[in-house]
Formats: structure tokens, C-alpha cells, sequence
């Protein structure tokens, strides 16, 4: 299901507006999404319809005017920036004479071309199959019906429920290895809330530069390149910052309008690391024209995973492209830091950037003294290892007295599991 042809096709790109529509698509950005997949471009044909045409999404005119483009451009594939029904897919491949492909077979694609960990190519052929599994019966129309007569009596069973029977067992094969790999992922992330390690993770649209800030703030090498998607799996590092101590930093898949509902729930263990996160940046394109609704396609999505209510910093990134914009940051009336100006291409801005993310995993910072026994010696290293000891000294019974200062939500966790802190606690 997931194998592809080697190198570009020509194709046509076919994008429908819909008059009234709630949500509107951009032909650049579909342009952009076929050549992340390798396509050929060679010719765009628009159309605008007050509703889609229940037999051909598109007008019978229009039809027949990408028929004589296909024919004329020997055309190997007409991608639809819009989500096709299988039935209009087979009418479309009838009357246009080459494959049709729809928005949510092409960002399917993307993504299977840009999966490496094993997690991402499970999630990517799970979401695959679901799509292809309605779409079956434009590849089987000779094997629809079972034949009868002499010779011509078989098992029972067509080629096409053959092909569905198998579809569904590998789905359910599938989601067996990912509910198993969601599970080692649940345990990883326990153990870094048991740490009481703060998570901050990097969302926004697709192409706004999240890699570039993550290698930026964490020294990692994640690949980076200007086109849509170039990262799919999950990445995790950690990083060093005043009073607060070590951080995890994440960087995640962008996120797209129209993203296929399949293809959330399949990256739903993936996305859990937004969903857990202390902390969101949401990285913005300072100078991307559409950057207004495209911050509304992220919190779209953040609703849909249930991350909506993780607190977000804003992170507008791509100054240096612009004239008059200097590093700087935003507070809102109450003081706090809502949105910071940056480019992590240059560096500009980013010590404002560490500055904002600090205080606002420390907005509500605990600080006072605590006193250990020497048979607490496992509380004292893991207070070190969150950097949460301001200075430490030993008193006239050689017990430990730390000044710790401790971000409140951690606190709180670490007396939940240490229910003693509390009677040896001194707020400053």
C-alpha cells in the first residue's frame, strides 16, 4: 500500500474554491504540497462552485477541459485539492483517463516519504490503509461481482472481499504494534513527570522554521529543509536554564489545514507529547501573509488532540526577512510574556527567547528552605538533577539544609510523592 514510483510524474493540479466556505484552501500551498511530493507540475486548472458536483466534485465543463489538458500534456496523474469521495475518484479516472489523486491521498504520500522511526511508518500505513480501504473497488470493477456457470464457480469469495478481509487484518496487526509502542512511550514520559522534568514543545504550521529553532536552542542536527513536512518523527532533547534546570525540548510535526482526521489519530501517541507538555511555543511565520488563519488551523488541531488548554508562547520567527522588526518581546496586562520576535535562522532574539521560556515555566516559582536526613539522600539528588538547589550546607547534626527555588507544579508532584517534604518545608 505504501510503495510509490521513483522520481517526479506529470501532473495537473485541479484546486476547487468553494464560494461561502468555512475554511478555504491556497493554491500556493497546494502547489508547495505537490512538489514536496516529487511531482512534476505541469499544468494548474481552478474552478469555483457555490457546492461540489456529487458525481465529479467539478463541473462536466471543467471535466472535459482537463481531459483535453491531460491529453494534450500526457499526464500521468490530476491531484484535487480537495477531499474526493472514492466515487468521484472512479468517475474522475473514467472520464480524465489517468490516476486521481485527492488532498488526502497526496499529504498521505508526503508522509510515507518522510517517515523513518518505526513508530512513524506504522502510523503512516495505518492511516493509509483506512484511506484505501473504501477506495478498493475502483481497482477490482471486473471482480465486483461473483461469477456462476460451468467453470466459472469459485469459493464465494471476490477478489475485492478477499482484499478487504486482508486490509482489515493488517490494520488490526497494525494498531496491535502501535498500542504496544504507545505503551513504551506512556512509560517514558511517566518517567520523565516522575523526574519532574518540564516539557516544552515546539507546534505550528508546517514550514514556519520549528527544526531550525529546535537545532537553535538545543545544539541537536534534526534535518531541515524548505518544504512542507520535512519532519515527521518526534524529537526529544534536553536543555540547561536558569532556575528551572533541565528542560525537554520537543519538536513535533507540523501541522496543515484540511490535516486528514485519519492521519490525527494515527499520530495521536506521537502528538501526546504536545498534550503532556508544561509549556507550548508556537512557532509563527513573521512574514507568512495567511499567518492569521494558519494560527487558527494550529489551534484547530490542538483542540482535536485535547491540547488547547497547555499554556503557549508565541514565537514569531523569520524577522530577519523583514524590514523594522528587531528581537523583542510581548506581555499581555498582567505582565506575562505572550509573544516573542525572532529568527532562528541568525540567532537574533533567541537569549530574549530562553529569558521568556524560563519565566514562564517559572511563573509561579516556590523558594524557601528544606531540610533532609542522611537517609533522604535520594530526594537531595534528584532535587541537584532538576537544578532546583540555590546553595546547600550542613547543620550541627549533619543533616542537609538546602535553598531550593522550584517551579510550584513541581513541587507539588514531589511532596505528592514524598509526603514527609512538607513537615521539613520553610517558605521564604
Amino acid at each position: 500500500m505504501i510503495e510509490r514510483p521513483e522520481g517526479g510524474e506529470r501532473v495537473v493540479l485541479v484546486h476547487l474554491h468553494l464560494r461561502n466556505a468555512r475554511i478555504t484552501s491556497d493554491v500556493e500551498e497546494f502547489r508547495e504540497l505537490a512538489l514536496a511530493a516529487g511531482a512534476e507540475i505541469v499544468e494548474i486548472v481552478t474552478t469555483m462552485r457555490d457546492a461540489p458536483d456529487a458525481k465529479f466534485c467539478i463541473g462536466s465543463g471543467k471535466v472535459a477541459e482537463l481531459g483535453e489538458v491531460v491529453a494534450a500534456h500526457s499526464i500521468d496523474l490530476a491531484l484535487f485539492d480537495y477531499a474526493l469521495t472514492p466515487a468521484q475518484e472512479r468517475n474522475l479516472e473514467r472520464a480524465l483517463k489517468c490516476r486521481v489523486l485527492d488532498r488526502t491521498g497526496l499529504i498521505l504520500d508526503i508522509f510515507a516519504q518522510r517517515a523513518r522511526t518505526y513508530e512513524g511508518k506504522l502510523q503512516v500505513e495505518l492511516a493509509q490503509l483506512k484511506h484505501h480501504a473504501s477506495r478498493l473497488v475502483r481497482g477490482w470493477t471486473h471482480l465486483e461481482r461473483q461469477k456462476g456457470g460451468i467453470g466459472l464457480r469459485g469459493p464465494g469469495e471476490t477478489q475485492l472481499e478477499v482484499d478487504r478481509r486482508l486490509i482489515r487484518g493488517r490494520i488490526k496487526h497494525i494498531q496491535a504494534r502501535l498500542e504496544k509502542v504507545r505503551k513504551q512511550r506512556d512509560q517514558g514520559r511517566q518517567s520523565r513527570q516522575k523526574a519532574l522534568l518540564p516539557t516544552v514543545s515546539l507546534v505550528g504550521y508546517t514550514n514556519v522554521g520549528k527544526s531550525t529553532l529546535f537545532n537553535a536552542l538545543t545544539g541537536a542536527e534534526v534535518f531541515v529543509a524548505n518544504q512542507l513536512f520535512a519532519t515527521l518523527d518526534p524529537i526529544l532533547r534536553t536543555i540547561e536554564l536558569p532556575f528551572v534546570g533541565k528542560v525537554i525540548c520537543a519538536d513535533t510535526v507540523g501541522f496543515i489545514r484540511q490535516l486528514p482526521h485519519g492521519l490525527v489519530e494515527a499520530f495521536r501517541a506521537t502528538l501526546e507529547e504536545t498534550k503532556d507538555a508544561d509549556l507550548l511555543l508556537h512557532v509563527i511565520d513573521s512574514q507568512d501573509e495567511s499567518r492569521e488563519a494558519h494560527i487558527a488551523d494550529v489551534e484547530r488541531v490542538l483542540a482535536e488532540i485535547g491540547a488547547l488548554a497547555v499554556p503557549r508562547l508565541e514565537v514569531y520567527n523569520k524577522i530577519d526577512l523583514a524590514k523594522g522588526l528587531m528581537p523583542r518581546v510581548l506581555r499581555d496586562a498582567e505582565g506575562v510574556i505572550q509573544r516573542v520576535f525572532i529568527s532562528a535562522t541568525t540567532g537574533a532574539g533567541l537569549d530574549l527567547l530562553r529569558e521568556a521560556i524560563t519565566e514562564r515555566l517559572a511563573h509561579e516559582m516556590v523558594s524557601g528552605e528544606i531540610g533532609l536526613l542522611s537517609n533522604q539522600a535520594e530526594i537531595r539528588a534528584l532535587l541537584f538533577e532538576m537544578g532546583a538547589v540555590v546553595s546547600e550546607s550542613l547543620d550541627e547534626e549533619g543533616h542537609w539544609r538546602l535553598r531550593i527555588r522550584v517551579p510550584r507544579l513541581k513541587w507539588d508532584q514531589l511532596c505528592r510523592q514524598n509526603p514527609e517534604l512538607e513537615t521539613c518545608w520553610q517558605k521564604t
